[in-house]
Protein backbone atom coordinates (compact mmCIF):
# COMPACT_ATOMS: atom_id res chain seq x y z
CA UNK A 1 0.00 0.00 0.00
CA UNK A 2 2.82 2.36 0.93
CA UNK A 3 4.48 1.67 -2.40
CA UNK A 4 1.26 2.52 -4.30
CA UNK A 5 0.98 5.85 -2.42
CA UNK A 6 4.56 6.74 -3.26
CA UNK A 7 4.04 5.78 -6.91
CA UNK A 8 0.80 7.79 -7.02
CA UNK A 9 2.40 10.89 -5.44
CA UNK A 10 5.41 10.56 -7.74
CA UNK A 11 3.17 10.35 -10.83
CA UNK A 12 1.10 13.34 -9.69
CA UNK A 13 4.29 15.27 -9.05
CA UNK A 14 5.76 14.35 -12.44
CA UNK A 15 2.49 15.15 -14.17
CA UNK A 16 2.30 18.52 -12.39
CA UNK A 17 5.88 19.34 -13.28
CA UNK A 18 5.27 18.27 -16.88
CA UNK A 19 2.14 20.40 -17.19
CA UNK A 20 3.87 23.37 -15.60
CA UNK A 21 6.87 22.97 -17.86
CA UNK A 22 4.69 22.66 -20.94
CA UNK A 23 2.69 25.66 -19.87
CA UNK A 24 5.82 27.76 -19.31
CA UNK A 25 7.37 26.49 -22.53
CA UNK A 26 4.25 27.40 -24.42
CA UNK A 27 4.13 30.81 -22.81
CA UNK A 28 7.83 31.36 -23.48
CA UNK A 29 7.32 30.23 -27.04
CA UNK A 30 4.40 32.59 -27.45
CA UNK A 31 6.34 35.44 -25.83
CA UNK A 32 9.36 34.62 -27.98
CA UNK A 33 7.19 34.64 -31.08
CA UNK A 34 5.66 37.95 -30.07
CA UNK A 35 9.05 39.41 -29.28
CA UNK A 36 10.46 38.11 -32.55
CA UNK A 37 7.51 39.49 -34.51
CA UNK A 38 7.78 42.79 -32.67
CA UNK A 39 11.51 42.89 -33.30
CA UNK A 40 11.01 42.03 -36.97
CA UNK A 41 8.38 44.74 -37.27
CA UNK A 42 10.71 47.23 -35.62
CA UNK A 43 13.55 46.23 -37.92
CA UNK A 44 11.30 46.66 -40.94
CA UNK A 45 10.32 50.10 -39.76
CA UNK A 46 13.92 51.05 -39.07
CA UNK A 47 15.26 49.70 -42.37
CA UNK A 48 12.23 50.89 -44.30
CA UNK A 49 12.09 54.49 -43.16
CA UNK A 50 13.86 57.08 -41.08
CA UNK A 51 11.67 59.34 -38.98
CA UNK A 52 13.02 62.35 -37.06
CA UNK A 53 13.38 66.12 -36.95
CA UNK A 54 16.94 66.14 -35.57
CA UNK A 55 19.48 67.68 -38.00
CA UNK A 56 22.02 64.85 -37.57
CA UNK A 57 19.32 62.24 -38.32
CA UNK A 58 18.19 64.14 -41.41
CA UNK A 59 21.75 64.40 -42.74
CA UNK A 60 22.39 60.68 -42.15
CA UNK A 61 18.93 59.54 -43.28
CA UNK A 62 19.24 61.28 -46.64
CA UNK A 63 22.91 60.39 -47.12
CA UNK A 64 24.32 57.37 -48.98
CA UNK A 65 23.84 55.08 -45.96
CA UNK A 66 20.32 56.32 -45.20
CA UNK A 67 16.97 54.92 -46.29
CA UNK A 68 14.69 55.14 -49.30
CA UNK A 69 12.29 57.36 -47.34
CA UNK A 70 12.84 59.99 -44.68
CA UNK A 71 9.90 61.54 -42.83
CA UNK A 72 10.15 64.67 -40.73
CA UNK A 73 8.27 64.74 -37.42
CA UNK A 74 8.39 68.53 -37.09
CA UNK A 75 10.00 71.65 -38.52
CA UNK A 76 13.79 71.41 -38.73
CA UNK A 77 16.68 73.74 -39.53
CA UNK A 78 20.11 72.70 -40.79
CA UNK A 79 23.07 75.07 -40.68
CA UNK A 80 24.98 73.21 -43.39
CA UNK A 81 24.12 72.11 -46.92
CA UNK A 82 22.12 68.89 -47.14
CA UNK A 83 23.38 66.37 -49.70
CA UNK A 84 20.79 63.78 -50.75
CA UNK A 85 22.89 60.95 -52.17
CA UNK A 86 22.82 57.26 -52.95
CA UNK A 87 20.64 55.06 -55.12
CA UNK A 88 17.60 53.56 -53.40
CA UNK A 89 14.58 51.51 -54.41
CA UNK A 90 10.89 51.91 -53.66
CA UNK A 91 10.27 50.31 -50.25
CA UNK A 92 13.90 49.04 -50.28
CA UNK A 93 12.92 46.38 -52.85
CA UNK A 94 15.72 46.14 -55.44
CA UNK A 95 13.29 44.66 -57.96
CA UNK A 96 11.28 47.92 -57.74
CA UNK A 97 11.98 51.23 -59.40
CA UNK A 98 14.79 53.50 -58.26
CA UNK A 99 13.07 55.90 -55.87
CA UNK A 100 13.76 58.14 -52.90
CA UNK A 101 11.36 60.28 -50.90
CA UNK A 102 11.42 63.08 -48.35
CA UNK A 103 8.06 63.24 -46.55
CA UNK A 104 7.46 66.64 -44.97
CA UNK A 105 4.08 65.69 -43.52
CA UNK A 106 2.10 63.47 -41.19
CA UNK A 107 -0.93 61.44 -42.17
CA UNK A 108 -3.77 59.54 -40.55
CA UNK A 109 -4.73 55.88 -41.00
CA UNK A 110 -6.55 56.77 -44.23
CA UNK A 111 -3.36 58.40 -45.58
CA UNK A 112 -4.93 61.87 -45.36
CA UNK A 113 -2.32 64.57 -44.73
CA UNK A 114 -2.83 65.92 -41.21
CA UNK A 115 0.17 68.24 -40.88
CA UNK A 116 3.03 69.64 -42.94
CA UNK A 117 6.55 70.69 -41.95
CA UNK A 118 9.32 73.05 -43.04
CA UNK A 119 12.90 71.99 -43.60
CA UNK A 120 15.25 74.98 -43.66
CA UNK A 121 18.64 74.48 -45.32
CA UNK A 122 21.24 76.80 -46.85
CA UNK A 123 21.15 74.50 -49.89
CA UNK A 124 19.86 71.02 -50.70
CA UNK A 125 22.00 69.19 -53.25
CA UNK A 126 20.10 66.31 -54.86
CA UNK A 127 22.33 63.49 -56.11
CA UNK A 128 19.81 60.63 -55.67
CA UNK A 129 17.89 59.74 -58.83
CA UNK A 130 14.08 59.95 -58.71
CA UNK A 131 14.07 61.99 -55.49
CA UNK A 132 10.61 63.17 -54.51
CA UNK A 133 9.76 65.87 -51.97
CA UNK A 134 6.22 65.19 -50.79
CA UNK A 135 4.17 67.98 -49.15
CA UNK A 136 5.64 70.58 -46.82
CA UNK A 137 8.19 73.27 -47.57
CA UNK A 138 11.92 73.45 -48.24
CA UNK A 139 13.24 76.86 -47.21
CA UNK A 140 16.47 77.32 -49.15
CA UNK A 141 17.85 76.68 -52.61
CA UNK A 142 17.82 73.27 -54.29
CA UNK A 143 20.53 72.13 -56.71
CA UNK A 144 19.51 69.09 -58.77
CA UNK A 145 22.32 66.84 -60.02
CA UNK A 146 20.25 63.68 -60.69
CA UNK A 147 17.40 62.75 -62.98
CA UNK A 148 13.75 62.39 -62.00
CA UNK A 149 13.51 65.13 -59.34
CA UNK A 150 9.92 65.72 -58.21
CA UNK A 151 8.00 68.25 -56.14
CA UNK A 152 4.68 66.68 -55.11
CA UNK A 153 2.32 69.11 -53.37
CA UNK A 154 5.40 70.74 -51.85
CA UNK A 155 6.98 74.18 -51.96
CA UNK A 156 10.55 75.38 -52.36
CA UNK A 157 11.00 78.85 -50.88
CA UNK A 158 14.12 79.52 -52.90
CA UNK A 159 15.57 78.68 -56.31
CA UNK A 160 15.76 75.31 -58.03
CA UNK A 161 18.81 74.94 -60.26
CA UNK A 162 19.39 71.93 -62.50
CA UNK A 163 22.92 70.96 -63.56
CA UNK A 164 21.76 70.24 -67.14
CA UNK A 165 18.74 70.76 -69.37
CA UNK A 166 18.23 66.97 -69.47
CA UNK A 167 17.84 66.90 -65.68
CA UNK A 168 15.33 69.75 -65.83
CA UNK A 169 13.41 67.94 -68.59
CA UNK A 170 13.21 64.78 -66.46
CA UNK A 171 11.82 66.68 -63.44
CA UNK A 172 8.17 66.77 -62.35
CA UNK A 173 7.29 70.11 -60.81
CA UNK A 174 3.60 70.27 -61.86
CA UNK A 175 2.05 69.85 -58.40
CA UNK A 176 4.80 71.74 -56.58
CA UNK A 177 5.60 75.41 -56.20
CA UNK A 178 8.90 77.29 -56.41
CA UNK A 179 8.93 80.88 -55.13
CA UNK A 180 12.30 81.69 -56.77
CA UNK A 181 13.64 80.79 -60.19
CA UNK A 182 13.75 77.40 -61.89
CA UNK A 183 16.77 77.34 -64.17
CA UNK A 184 19.65 75.38 -65.64
CA UNK A 185 23.11 76.19 -64.25
CA UNK A 186 25.19 78.40 -66.49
Amino acid sequence: MKMKKIAFIASVLLLSIGVAACGNGSKDSKDSSSKAASSASSEEVVTGASISDKPEDIIHGLGPDGNWIFALTGDAKLTEDLVVSGTFYDKNDKSSDVYRKLALYTQDADKKVTGEFKLTVPKMIVESPNFKIQNGTIVGDVQVSAEGFELADSTVEGNVTFDTQELKDSAKLDTGKVTGTVEVAK
